[in-house]
């Protein structure tokens, strides 16, 4: 049974592609999950986002990240490098939530302390499991850290 939080939780989503967006949105839209969802498409969007930079000046801190690898700009390794280098970023909770099932991503993402490492299934079914295990996990069971 989930907890009820007394506000929604702010995800952020770094994902370049566009089906991969919407997927995800359709499945925290039929779990119905108390998050905000927001996204940005490239690396580099995702460290001006956290660093609250330019047009992310207004937008609230994230209490979870969804970062895929495979992005333009700055891919996912080099964000959660910059991420975890970073004193007031590097307690943020990161999952990557990838296509990419390679043994050294894995344990790239892990040496550099990624808070969990998922392989997306591609049946939307499984998915909503996976988002709903997420979510289930993250905003009902795990301690968040304060937001920086």
């Amino acid at each position: 049974m989930r907890q009820v939080r007394s506000q929604p939780a702010e995800v952020l989503l770094v994902e370049d592609n566009e089906n991969d967006v919407e997927l995800t949105l359709r499945a925290f839209q039929k779990e119905r999950l108390q998050v905000n969802l927001q996204h940005v498409w490239n690396g580099e969007e995702c460290m001006s986002y956290l660093r609250r930079e330019g047009d992310y000046a207004d937008k609230p801190p994230p209490d979870l990240i969804l970062l895929d690898l495979n992005l333009p700009v700055m891919d996912g390794r080099e964000v959660l490098a910059e991420i975890v280098n970073d004193e007031k970023l590097r307690r943020l909770p990161v999952v990557i939530l990838t296509t990419s099932a390679a043994e050294a991503d894995l344990l790239r993402m892990y040496e550099l302390r990624c808070s969990a490492y998922i392989v997306k299934p591609v049946d939307f079914d499984r998915f909503r499991e996976v988002i709903r295990s997420l979510g289930d996990f993250w905003f009902s069971v795990a301690m968040l850290p304060p937001k920086p």
